[in-house]
């Protein structure tokens, strides 16, 4: 089973970028559909964005369409988050996740994925 570690957090202005990497090891990361996921305080885990396993296919919530672009390098075992425009409702704790790749990017629910990074802080100041 893969492991999966983010990276690339911190504390931005609005109007700022950041771009978050999820690195895995211990499985074969062409095997899964990938997915970024985001927790603000006091809120459920909501999904942000998904790319097939060959990275062909993108689906992204409403929210961040045209500001965030997801990305995946198979042959460095890494997916991508480029997040441009940051606006402060977009602080929160990110998360990697993955499932495997028979599995649709299209379904956003953080239970259809069984596998999860430990996360990491975006903070957006306004």
């Amino acid at each position: 089973q893969v492991h999966l570690v983010e990276s690339g957090g911190g504390l931005v202005q609005a109007g700022d970028s950041l771009r978050l990497s999820c690195t895995t090891s211990g499985g074969t990361f062409s095997a899964y559909v990938m997915g970024w996921f985001r927790q603000a305080p006091g809120k459920e885990r909501e999904f942000v964005a998904a790319i097939s396993w060959g990275g062909g296919s993108t689906y992204y919530t409403d929210t961040v369409k045209g500001r965030f672009t997801i990305s995946r390098d198979n042959a460095k075992n890494t997916m991508y988050l480029q997040m441009n425009s940051l606006k402060p409702e977009d602080t929160a704790v990110y998360y990697c996740a993955a499932r495997e790749a028979y599995y649709s990017i299209y379904d956003t629910l953080p239970s259809g994925y069984h596998i999860w990074g430990q996360g990491t802080q975006v903070t957006v100041s306004s």
